[in-house]
């Protein structure tokens, strides 16, 4: 194959991501080797590829990619979610666009249309993945409500029921306006907001006047005709119709005055009781607290404690309820604008102040949620919080970065029980089934309730259309917390050949904002269902944001499209710029530049391929000593490298890694290797140095691979004819081990003294066909290495001196004093008159810091290292100026 004299990711990249499926090479079964196992993040069946996709997959595809060629059996297996809240919306919308209500729908005919959306939405993100090199095994890909997952959800469901840790009943739970579903708490997503505080009258009821003064401590307000009232703050003020309560914390002098007494709700006319809690808070606003217990978790405690009545006056829409009596069909932040104006012109509002509070919103719609109670399924879960908190604090299974274990362990010590049921009909819905006369069975069929409720009502005459299945579809999560299970059918068949073999998983990769969602509920069920953690490591990825620092969103127009992306710089090139800014679980900060250092490295790679192949080569010519020791060197430079990345890789610090094979292969391949063993111009290159090197290019293609894999396939079948169906992905890393460390470290010496006689060359402006001779004063360190910077420099030769040549330009290495001669290599006066201004712009900086290192006052309150600093500048200074005076002279006597 010839190779083309520019590298076009568009005629590499899709045609051998062909070449790898149509060899089966993502492809994995069980066998001998060593299992490396990943399952994906499964992201939404509607969604498409965006910029967290790209960083998380391109990560995953890096660990199964370096996992396959240390010879594991690398099986990563894709997916998607089926996401309930978010399909039905979209569906719905789509409905809503054809003048169709959902409402107007029987379930069979919306979850057709549903169906009809994941059928034409649900694979585009999977093919979008094909395009950035993601080497899954799509064979196994799976979907949440693919008939095997579906089943396995029922099972747990019932098994979990049957084991008492899943119940029913009427509890607060946070209610989205929006989706009219009932959400976690982990779905509410808190927002500091600047709304106000309403200070709003209620009156005393039957007030007889009586205590003309409070006693001490007491604060009595009172109108203009002297009648009492207590103020109650609140920032939601439209709750009032549903108050059926006062409360006062009984150590509160200054509402004393209150115990005992009943309250008008302001506007409503509702006679309430003023109630006492220790809960109130004494300092906050008034002392007196509104109780609604319909629409706050901490009311309805209250409400639970005193039996206080109920009236929940929300519709599931947000708008006003028949119960609330007024503003009847009005929306909820409507009501809450109208009702200031009328209790401000009925003399029942008090003041009105600016305030900051946290406010729900839900994390789908991104609606405030309102706290509402309401019959939903809920499952206990300190049973598994006492089962997962362990193993992560004890590092068995391990967090990058560890700082998770902290976030983590906070939620599980605080777990709530988990609101599974959601009022959607898109989803796996609830296997429960309602009797005739009450009551309810939990199965995973129809016929196994049947079954069941004739045995329950004794009753064998029971038909299956007497038997109502609950409405309500399970929340997203309780499918896709079983994943890494049933993928491998472990839950349906368990114990079978690939649950043993591929489970646990060794890697998962994910954003922190899902820790509770999924990765802490993963592991709950990895221990319920398989007695053991479910992966072994879990890499959180950090949120992509913009260079500013704004986290990419659609709103804000700052996200680039990653297809587009990947048209302009091709794959591997917005890998690599996705990895070199991407450290584990710090946010990462994306600009196009770096896609664009990823593809100008593209070229690099591919121009040193296509020089070296350039090269004639024979075996007649003799072996030059500046290749030889350029041989000896750079096999134990890689070698420094390649356990470098191995460590790397071990501490998933990914874009470590990628950076120590980025130097090696720029800095020190390219531009140190390279240049020590090219043939003079027109002159062919030794064999011995030529298979050498292309052994080094082929271990520098094994290194880069896992991150760039599209450019370094194309050029690895190119080093020598390859067998179809061989691919470097699956060609094992042999790198030797062996490392000459002295050699290495003397080779920085000789790197240093090649660069300083560089900068004179380029200094002085003497043309690079001049051959200069270096002076080294006393011993010479790197002797055996004069053959490499004679070649480097282009040297007429290395002399050890006792004193350098007047006017020679000097530089230290170390202890050691280099020298070149400059001869009639320079004009001597422009070269004295170039010294001399910058004899006079040094002399005129150290003046500067003389005169504030005579400041006494600057030297008496400086700190220490500012104080120290300065000194050195000063030292800096006169050392340069003393050797600008010696040269100068140097010069004018030669």
């Amino acid at each position: 194959m010839e190779l083309a004299s520019k590298y076009n990711p568009a005629d590499v990249e899709g045609k051998w991501y062909q070449y790898w499926l149509d060899h089966k090479l993502f492809s994995s079964k069980p066998d001998g080797r060593e299992p490396y196992t990943v399952v994906i993040p499964p992201p939404n069946v509607t969604g498409v590829l965006h910029m967290g996709h790209m960083l998380n997959n391109t990560i995953q595809d890096i660990l199964v990619r370096r996992a396959r060629m240390e010879g594991k059996n690398a099986c990563w297996v894709p997916g998607t979610d089926h996401a309930s809240i978010a399909t039905e919306a979209k569906v719905v919308n789509k409905l809503a666009a054809q003048g169709i209500k959902k409402t107007d729908l029987t379930r069979d005919e919306f979850l057709k249309h549903a169906w009809e959306w994941t059928d034409e939405h649900g694979g585009i993100i999977l093919k979008q993945l094909r395009k950035l090199g993601a080497s899954c095994d799509w064979d196994r890909t799976a979907f949440t409500m693919d008939e095997k997952r579906s089943e396995s959800v029922l099972k747990v469901f019932v098994d979990l029921y049957n084991k008492g840790l899943i119940y029913r009943g009427v509890r607060m739970v946070n209610w989205d306006p929006k989706a009219l579903t009932a959400l976690s708490d982990e779905e509410v997503i808190y927002k500091e907001e600047h709304s106000k505080l309403y200070y709003l009258r209620y009156y005393v009821a039957d007030d007889d006047m009586s205590g003309e003064t409070g006693a001490e401590g007491e604060v009595v307000h009172r109108d203009a005709s002297g009648k009492r009232y207590a103020v109650v703050a609140t920032t939601r003020p439209e709750t009032i119709m549903g108050d059926t309560a006062m409360c006062i914390n009984p150590a509160d002098p200054k509402n004393q005055w209150l115990k005992g007494k009943k309250v008008i709700v302001p506007l409503v006319n509702r006679i309430i009781p003023v109630i006492q809690d220790d809960y109130v808070d004494v300092e906050f606003g008034t002392g007196c607290l509104k109780v609604t217990p319909a629409h706050d978790v901490n009311d309805y405690m209250l409400g639970e404690k005193y039996n206080l009545p109920t009236i929940d006056i929300f519709n599931d829409n947000g708008t006003l309820s028949e119960a609330a009596g007024l503003y009847v069909g009005m929306d909820r932040f409507d009501v809450r604008e109208q009702i200031e104006k009328d209790l401000q012109d009925a003399g029942l509002l008090e003041k009105v102040e600016a305030y900051t509070n946290k406010v729900g919103f839900s994390e789908r719609t991104s609606v405030a949620i309102e706290p509402k109670l309401s019959m939903q399924w809920f499952l206990k879960m300190q049973h598994f919080a006492d089962m997962a908190l362990p193993p992560v604090m004890n590092d068995e299974l391990k967090f990058y970065p560890a700082k998770y274990k902290n976030t983590y362990k906070n939620w599980l010590e605080n777990i709530k029980d988990w609101c599974i049921s959601r009022q959607l009909w898109w989803g796996h819905r609830i296997p429960a089934y309602f009797l005739p006369e009450g009551g309810y069975v939990v199965a995973a069929t129809p016929e196994e309730a049947l079954k069941l409720a004739r045995e329950k009502t004794g009753n064998p005459a029971l038909k299956p259309e007497d038997l109502r299945q609950d409405e309500d579809c399970l929340d997203t999560w309780f499918s896709s917390w079983l994943w890494p299970i049933s993928l491998f059918d472990g839950i349906l068949n368990p114990g079978n050949e690939e649950i043993n073999y591929y489970y646990p998983t060794s890697d998962l990769v994910t954003g922190p904002d899902i820790i509770f969602f999924w990765v802490a509920r993963m592991i709950m069920a990895g221990y319920e269902y398989e007695g053991k953690m479910p992966f072994k490591n879990v890499y959180f990825t950090g949120i992509v944001r913009d260079k500013l620092g704004r986290k990419m969103s659609k709103s804000l127009g700052n996200s680039p499209d990653p297809l587009d992306l990947i048209a302009t710089y091709g794959a591997d090139g917005v890998r690599m710029g996705m990895m070199l800014s991407a450290p584990a679980g710090n946010d990462i900060l994306f600009d196009d530049a770096l896609c664009e250092q990823g593809r100008n490295f593209n070229n690099k790679i591919w121009n040193a391929f296509r020089l070296i192949k350039g090269w004639e080569v024979s075996s007649e010519v003799a072996m030059p000593e500046a290749a030889e020791l350029a041989m000896r060197w750079f096999d134990s430079k890689q070698n420094v490298v390649a356990a470098e990345v191995a460590d790397l890789f071990g501490k998933y610090r990914l874009s470590e890694a990628l950076m120590a094979v980025y130097k090696l292969f720029w800095d020190e391949f390219s531009s140190w290797y390279l240049e020590m063993i090219k043939p003079a111009y027109g002159q062919p290159i030794n064999k011995k140095v030529y298979d050498t090197t292309i052994g080094f290019f082929d271990n520098l293609l094994h290194l880069l691979h896992p991150f760039m894999p599209f450019i370094t396939e194309e050029l690895w079948q190119h080093i020598v004819d390859r067998k179809d169906g061989e691919s470097l992905m699956v060609s094992p890393i042999s790198m030797s081990t062996e490392v000459d460390e002295a050699f290495v470290q003397q080779f920085e010496v000789v790197k240093e003294v090649i660069s300083n006689v560089r900068s004179i060359r380029l200094q002085k402006n003497i043309a690079q066909k001049e051959a200069l001779e270096l002076q080294v004063v006393g011993e010479n360190p790197v002797a055996a290495f004069d053959a490499v910077i004679m070649k480097m420099c282009n040297l007429s030769a290395v002399t050890a001196v006792e004193a350098k040549a007047d006017g020679a330009a000097a530089f230290m290495v170390g202890t050691t004093e280099y020298a070149v001669p400059l001869g009639n290599m320079i004009d001597v006066e422009v070269e004295i008159a170039r010294m001399e201004a910058e004899l006079k712009h040094k002399e005129g900086f150290l003046q500067g810091v003389l005169k504030k290192l005579g400041n006494e006052k600057f030297v008496n309150n400086a700190p220490a290292n500012v104080l120290e600093m300065e000194r050195k500048k000063q030292a800096d200074a006169e050392s340069i100026i003393n050797s600008l005076k010696e040269s100068i002279a140097a010069l004018r006597k030669a």
